[in-house]
């Protein structure tokens, strides 16, 4: 194919305070669609074709205005610099000799149809053709890994444990469910989501419950939930606010608090507020904050033992356990910030959410 020579890609156009402005035709949009000239490939450099976006949550953070820089764990996105995702992407030209065309790098990418990145931008090389290309941005990416890290190393899960799980429907979530029961084997898991709908797929895949966060008397139901137990050894968490508020409560003495990710103040910080806090205190809770990059250098041990349990019916992958947001369609390119959006609605589907850009040919 031709080589191009310019990509359409999306600015930050105004960083939000609160919600997230997706009208495109507003002076005020968060995002904003330009033509970007991507000039000639300078040495070390390669030239990506995005395929697959991957959605998640962590994203509304690099954007959030007032954000002291220092106190993140990745430089955050300024206005006028294009919208960073990580995904999979397809070499098209490369002046790096450890990239040739035709491979497909999982790598951070931007809300772009092409990209040009440096080495220090992959993660690694799709190494097996036969696995479907979506499981290195879901099961074998970064949700799988903050699954297995946050339970087996962070959280130390035993057997003996009851763990409640937070955004059990979710990418990550999904996967803690499926760990925690069928790889750890713990006394009792509980999940919590939002609607029937969403519960239902949780207990689907290994929840002895799922307990739905949407209604009012959450903290009667999960105590309900807990049963004899009455209390959780393990609390993960990737929601925070209410959720969290409720579950210090019912967290044992000396238990634990997994803490990836706070997406309910996202939009609104208020909605983070935790009126709790005394019960880590006079209980004793130990709460572990993480990012799955702490991680990196195990990241093919865990990758090769997923796969593993995926090969022994122990971990499901199917069409069900993801959701798939098809934008390859010229004219639906517009579409990739509402879709990322759909992350901060009721509307989003199970699993992880990802948006195909291309499709991975040349």
């Amino acid at each position: 194919m031709s080589i191009p020579k310019e990509s359409n890609c999306f600015i930050l156009n105004e960083k939000p305070r609160r919600e997230v402005n997706y009208n495109l035709e507003d002076e005020h949009s968060t995002f904003k669609l330009i033509k970007k000239p991507l000039g000639e490939l300078q040495e070390g450099q390669i030239l990506i074709k995005s395929l697959y976006l991957s959605n998640d949550p962590s994203q509304r953070a690099w954007i959030q205005k007032g954000l002291v820089a220092d106190r993140m764990y990745t430089a955050p996105v300024n206005e006028g610099e294009p919208m960073r995702s990580t995904g999979l992407g397809m070499v098209i030209d490369s002046k790096d000799p450890n990239f040739k065309q035709g491979e497909v790098l999982n790598c951070d990418l931007k809300w772009a149809d092409y990209v040009v990145i440096n080495k220090r931008d992959v993660f690694n090389k799709i190494p097996d053709a036969d696995i479907p290309l979506t499981w290195y941005l879901d099961v074998l990416g970064f949700t799988g890994l903050t699954a297995y890290f946050g339970l087996l190393q962070v959280a130390n899960l035993k057997k003996s444990d009851t763990i409640v799980i937070s955004a059990a429907s979710g990418a990550t979530g999904s996967m803690c469910i499926q760990i925690a029961k069928n790889i750890v084997g713990c006394k009792k898991v509980i999940g919590i989501s939002g609607g029937p709908e969403k519960c239902k797929y949780v207990e689907s895949i290994g929840a002895d419950i799922c307990v739905d966060y949407r209604d009012p008397d959450l903290y009667n139901n999960m105590k309900k939930a807990l049963g004899d137990d009455k209390y959780c050894d393990v609390f993960f968490d990737g929601v925070g606010g209410k959720v969290l508020d409720t579950m210090l409560n019912l967290t044992k003495p000396f238990g634990t608090v997994v803490a990836c990710g706070t997406i309910a103040g996202y939009n609104d910080a208020k909605k983070s507020g935790i009126y709790s806090w005394g019960q880590i205190v006079t209980n004793r809770i130990t709460v572990k904050g993480f990012i799955v990059l702490d991680f990196a250098k195990q990241y093919k041990k865990a990758i090769g033992e997923i796969l593993s349990w995926i090969k022994e019916g122990k971990i499901a992958v199917s069409k069900s356990s993801f959701t798939l947001i098809d934008l390859s369609a010229p004219e639906k390119f517009v579409k990739i910030p509402e879709t990322w959006g759909l992350l901060f609605s009721d509307s989003k589907g199970p699993g992880k959410l990802l948006t195909k850009i291309s499709d991975p040919k040349l």
